[in-house]
């Protein structure tokens, strides 16, 4: 109980500290700060809007939008390998800002929507697609909302407003940039925008009602061409924020105290569910192995029943035994890149203001661990008494990674359709495989070449020449119910979390809840070893000696309710059907990846648990 107060004080602290992603700027009076765009996103669908909900980002310089372009061109910004493949696609803009010196009302360029990009930029405004400006690599926020006296920063603000009938498109923006002053020079700690819809096409730039919006605003024609003017404006305020907590109104936490009653919630789940099947363990398997080591050999043992009696069989080989080799080698590796993943976020080195750390990091860490992928499979499958090494070699590396990249190369092809910056270029796709070959592979042979020179497990028991048969099996140890049974509470410890992430991932929100989703994890890893266990247990004990793929099909059954869970978060949202394909097909793979974690761990959980069971038995 003590370990669990500490890890819920950790888990209190760790979320407020993080390093930054990079070294501070200092500017000097009058430099240049650079105001980048970064592509269109969607947001989350308005109850009261009927307009469909969109997934996918657009290009910021996408034609039909039509926002100014700088004079000397659009210039791509470089980013990291994770940035490109969530989406990000970072270019300069015409804005021009100099430190500590203020614009009022000017003229950015002027441009002409026909009727149908008017109709294509008013369905996108209703739909609530936003800007996504950076300053100083920091988010342009529309305004600050105080909660509970702290003041919260959003990522991003909407292109129009679409509460007014028609839709109106913001043509002004009002920038207020927040520096900290150090010496003589000068930091950037905040940027704020206030977006107006102003219908100013006509006037002169020195016209004092240029900026004026107290006229009607700027409506788009769906049924002739309209002219407008961009324009903004410049104020330059002090901050007393520091530098180094400037992140801190961006990376919040969502209902808190929501999460704190789920994570206690759920850890007492733990602790009652382990007393639970502890109990099972330690009264009836010891009552088990009491009775079968003082059974009389002279006595009929005809009658005799439960696990022991498969001890002939329990460590035969299953199945498609290359195939669950592979899954549990790729298993291994995707737990520990998310282990890994998990723990260096908790101490900030991932933080959100670092754009791509986190996916770039989980990518290099999943390339690097198919010597462990490797490792795992190939001596598996050697435990099994497979012979064909070479095939499992070449299979671990390629076959689940394979599977996902095809998928991911599909789905591309609807975001190319859609003409959207979601879309990975092909260069990056080619990049990913010359990685892929050059890294991964020469390091999952390598792993397999290690594994080749271990010794075997022991096995307690002797297998039989002949299978023995299996009775016929109560309802609740069939394939549906073990599915339903064993994944139900793993993913209860889970789903909360699995909100906030589906948010991140289509609806660009920033995700900094590392410490409540790190012991989630935890809760659920802990529950899937026991349930699978415990399940297995009773499979043995109707002497059903086929545990190997049953194990990892309990373990991963929380999976199913994820996707399931996914579709269902998605259904509210009232998706487009392009955009529904998208979140479905991305909702399969990452349900898959996640059965193949979990399903590893009850697996491996199982495998020592019947070693150590059937060791404490009297075989003869």
């Amino acid at each position: 109980m003590r370990l669990l107060v500490v890890l819920l004080f950790v888990a209190s602290v760790v979320r407020g500290f993080y390093l930054p992603g990079v070294a501070p700027t200092d500017y000097d009076k009058g430099q240049s700060i650079p105001l980048l765009v970064n592509h269109l996103t969607p947001s989350p669908h308005d109850p009261k809007n009927t307009e469909k909900t969109y997934v996918y980002s657009y290009d910021y310089y996408y034609p039909k939008f039509q926002f100014c372009v700088p004079e000397e061109g659009r210039q791509k910004q470089s980013e990291s390998l994770g940035s490109v493949l969530f989406g990000d696609r970072i270019f300069n803009s015409p804005f021009k800002i100099n430190m500590l010196e203020d614009v009022k009302c000017r003229k950015l360029c002027s441009t002409k929507y026909s009727a149908e990009d008017a109709r294509f930029v008013l369905r996108n405004i209703r739909a609530g697609y936003r800007h996504n400006w950076l300053i100083d690599n920091l988010p342009v926020s529309p305004s600050e909302d105080l909660k509970n006296d702290q003041v919260l920063y959003a990522n991003g603000f909407s292109i129009g407003n679409p509460n007014t009938d028609p839709a109106s498109l913001f043509n002004h923006y009002d920038l207020v940039v927040q520096y900290h002053k150090r010496g003589d020079k000068y930091r950037v700690v905040g940027a704020l925008v206030r977006p107006r819809s102003i219908n100013n096409f006509g006037k002169q730039e020195n016209d004092d009602t240029f900026c004026d919006d107290t006229e009607s605003p700027l409506e788009l024609s769906k049924k002739e061409e309209t002219s407008i003017y961009y324009s903004y404006s410049v104020t330059f305020e002090e901050s007393a924020t520091p530098w180094a907590t400037r992140w801190d109104n961006y990376l919040h936490v969502y209902s808190p105290k929501i999460q704190w009653f789920a994570l206690v919630n759920f850890s007492l789940m733990v602790v009652i569910l382990g007393i639970i099947i502890a109990h099972i363990f330690m009264r009836t398997l010891k009552a088990d192995i009491d009775n079968y080591n003082d059974v009389n050999l002279d006595d009929d043992i005809a009658d005799e029943s439960g696990w022991k009696l498969v001890h002939g069989d329990v460590f035969r080989p299953p199945a498609n035994r290359m195939l669950l080799s592979v899954l549990l080698g790729s298993g291994a590796q995707i737990l520990i890149m998310i282990t890994l993943t998990m723990v260096i976020s908790l101490f900030g080195l991932l933080s959100p203001s670092n754009r791509g750390a986190l996916s770039t990091f989980m990518f290099i860490v999943f390339i690097l661990t198919a010597f462990i992928s490797s490792y795992i499979s190939g001596y598996l499958y050697r435990f099994w008494g497979g012979d064909n090494w070479k095939i499992n070699t070449i299979l671990t590396p390629t076959l689940v990674p394979g599977l996902v990249f095809a998928a991911i190369i599909g789905l591309n092809f609807f975001l190319v359709a859609a003409h959207s910056s979601g879309a990975i270029p092909f260069t990056t796709m080619l990049a990913i495989v010359v990685i892929w070959f050059v890294v991964s592979i020469p390091l999952s042979i390598l792993g397999s070449i290690m594994q080749s020179k271990r010794p075997l497990l022991s096995t307690p028991v002797r297998t039989n020449q002949i299978p023995r048969q299996i009775p016929q099996q109560p309802w609740y140890l069939r394939f549906g119910p073990n599915i339903l049974i064993g994944g139900l509470f793993p993913f209860a410890s889970i789903f909360l979390e699995l909100m906030f992430i589906y948010k991140s991932l289509w609806f660009n929100r920033i995700y900094y809840m590392f410490g409540f989703l790190f012991f989630c994890f935890i809760l659920m890893i802990t529950l899937t070893g026991l349930i699978t266990m415990l399940m297995i247990y009773y499979t043995l004990c109707f002497e059903d000696y086929n545990w190997q793929w049953k194990s990892l099909i309990i373990g991963g059954s929380s999976a199913v309710y994820m996707l399931l869970h996914a579709l269902g978060f998605m259904w509210t949202k009232n998706l487009s059907g392009l955009s529904f394909v998208l979140t479905s097909g991305y909702a399969v793979v990452l349900s898959a990846l996640a059965f193949l974690c979990c399903g590893f761990v009850g697996f491996s959980c199982c495998l020592f648990f019947i070693r150590r069971m059937f060791s404490q038995i009297k075989v003869d």
